[in-house]
């Protein structure tokens, strides 16, 4: 390999990892509420869950989102907390995101409703969060 093709080579790596950051980002890395999933949570979520009086019951805009989530009970399952620090198979919401709340015994339809699924990167991104104790970090 010529000293041309390895700055090529060297080049093509640095631009991906600086444009693509998660796709280099350890499993276990740190996640943060505020810088991680509150982009989410206003794009996927808070055009539906803006003021807390539609269905859920919750407000997922940006100066609510964590207070209305974290050890808050579900209103489609009552017996369940929408997030349970330290516990995701406690955690309404990662059933709602995933649409495994019917087996949980939930009601309603998978989140976000009307769009594709999250990401399998951001759902491990929600599921590391509640991990760590669901910090408002």
């Amino acid at each position: 390999m010529s000293a041309r093709e390895l700055a090529g080579g060297i080049t093509l790596a640095l631009t991906v990892s600086l444009n693509f950051p998660c796709a280099f980002a350890s499993d276990s890395a740190p996640v943060s509420f505020q810088s991680d999933l509150l982009p989410v949570l206003k794009a996927r979520c808070a055009v539906c869950h803006m003021t807390g009086k539609e269905p859920g019951g919750m407000a997922l805009t940006p100066d609510s989102a964590w207070s209305d989530l974290v050890d808050q009970p579900s209103l489609g399952l009552p017996s369940m907390k929408r997030v349970t620090p330290a516990e995701p198979q406690s955690s309404y919401l990662l059933h709602k995101l995933r649409g495994t709340h019917r087996s949980a015994g939930g009601a309603g339809s998978r989140m976000p409703m009307h769009q594709p699924p999250l990401a399998g990167a951001v759902m491990g991104q929600f599921e590391r969060w509640v991990m760590s104790g669901a910090p408002d970090n």
